[in-house]
């Protein structure tokens, strides 16, 4: 079999697993993503070795992940952040310093040294922007305050998220944190975020009758996916992950005249590419490292504290907007993906992470994304996706 035609069976045996996943949790009353991230564990080298982590597949649900974020980026309207501005700064400040505060306590406690200890820390931290989303998204409730809540705060988080991988790296290779090269880089992130958020949305809307001039019938569609990968490309060129800028690109065209047959025009696509980014996440854990006792009460201890240091940390930044949202908001900040999984990878090539140390990161980081939807269902089970978002500003 030539690597081509074992590319396209790989891709074909992620995408069945995928959809078999999905409609055995949901017809489960789960979330769609749990049953694709565990088809991943169970088509990956760790249970049926179906399945190799090569480049293109990594690719591939890189743009299935740039997809997502576009997509719930076209869901939301700067005007509607505005209004929770405020509050998802607060919880995305709180929702960085008290996990990688519990991270880093937990890492001393180990007795392991300062790099080791602050990749630990760091891997607490930034919030799973993808996968949060997607579960608002599947539930129908991006429209509510809390939902918005989440989503802002999520791009606080990946700001903070990025600067502190910036220090725990420079620690790494044994050189000073440059302070004013930190800060810089941190200022022209949010600068960047700020820009498209509030000069771009503003640029559309008075121009986005230009995105009809071309004759091809789907240039508004077109168009867009061409600035959702633009924006995703000088992203990553401010240090930032290239979802947000795929976000940021949705909020962006959000404001054209055409945003709800974009919606429509996106979800084949979306449909084919976004589950091969959850299964791809799911197959990158090795079950063989977690075979004992110690290293699953290892795993528990970590996620406990993964779980309670966002729990509390956004749960607190969002009290304000009554007790029902600051819970959703904090369960909605739990889950850790492809962030925290970066973050251990980079710990592992670096020979910080013994294979132990690293499968229970990656394993933590895909329990608190397994956990969190189904919980977040839970507490929007009494919502409809047509009521108003100030429904969950109470407490009853």
């Amino acid at each position: 079999m030539d690597h081509a035609t074992e590319t396209l069976l790989e891709l074909f045996v992620i995408y069945i697993a995928a959809q078999i996943g999905a409609e055995i949790v949901q017809r489960l009353k789960f979330p769609a993503v749990v049953g694709e991230i565990s088809a991943g564990v169970v088509i990956g080298s760790s249970v049926l070795g179906w399945i190799k982590i090569t480049e293109p597949l990594e690719v591939l649900a890189e743009i299935g992940a740039v997809l997502l974020l576009f997509s719930v980026g076209l869901e939301t309207r700067v005007d509607e952040l505005k209004k929770v501005g405020r509050v998802a700064t607060t919880v995305g400040i709180l929702g960085v310093i008290l996990p990688f505060a519990l991270g880093a306590a937990w890492a001393i406690s180990k007795g392991y040294n300062t790099p080791k200890t602050m990749f630990i820390a760091a891997a607490f931290v930034a919030t799973s922007a993808g996968i949060a989303a997607r579960v608002l998204q599947d539930l129908g409730v991006l429209n509510h305050t809390a939902s918005r809540v989440i989503l802002g705060a999520a791009v606080i988080d990946d700001i903070l998220a990025m600067l502190l991988l910036g220090v725990v790296t420079s620690l790494q290779s044994g050189g000073s944190v440059n302070v004013v090269h930190l800060l810089l880089i941190l200022g022209q992130a949010i600068g960047f975020v700020l820009v498209i958020m509030f000069v771009g949305t503003r640029v559309m809307r008075r121009t986005s009758p230009l995105l009809e001039v071309p004759i091809n019938p789907l240039s508004p569609l077109s168009i867009s996916l061409a600035l959702c990968l633009g924006l995703a490309v000088a992203s990553s060129y401010f240090g930032l992950a290239a979802i947000i800028g795929a976000f940021l690109a949705g909020m962006v065209a959000a404001e054209t005249e055409q945003q709800h047959t974009l919606e429509i025009q996106l979800r084949p696509i979306m449909t084919f590419l976004v589950p091969f980014f959850f299964v791809v996440t799911g197959a990158k854990i090795n079950l063989a490292e977690l075979g004992d006792a110690s290293a699953l009460g290892t795993l528990l201890v970590v996620t406990v504290l993964a779980i309670a240091g966002k729990f509390f940390g956004c749960g607190l930044g969002a009290w304000s907007l009554g007790r029902k949202s600051a819970f959703i908001v904090g369960v909605g900040m739990v889950p850790r993906g492809e962030v925290g999984i970066i973050v251990a990878s980079l710990g592992l090539e670096a020979a910080i992470f013994s294979g132990r140390t690293y499968a229970i990161i990656i394993a933590m980081c895909l329990l608190t994304s397994i956990i969190a939807p189904p919980a977040l269902g839970a507490l929007f089970a009494d919502a409809q996706p047509a009521e108003s978002p100030a429904r969950f500003i109470d407490d009853t």
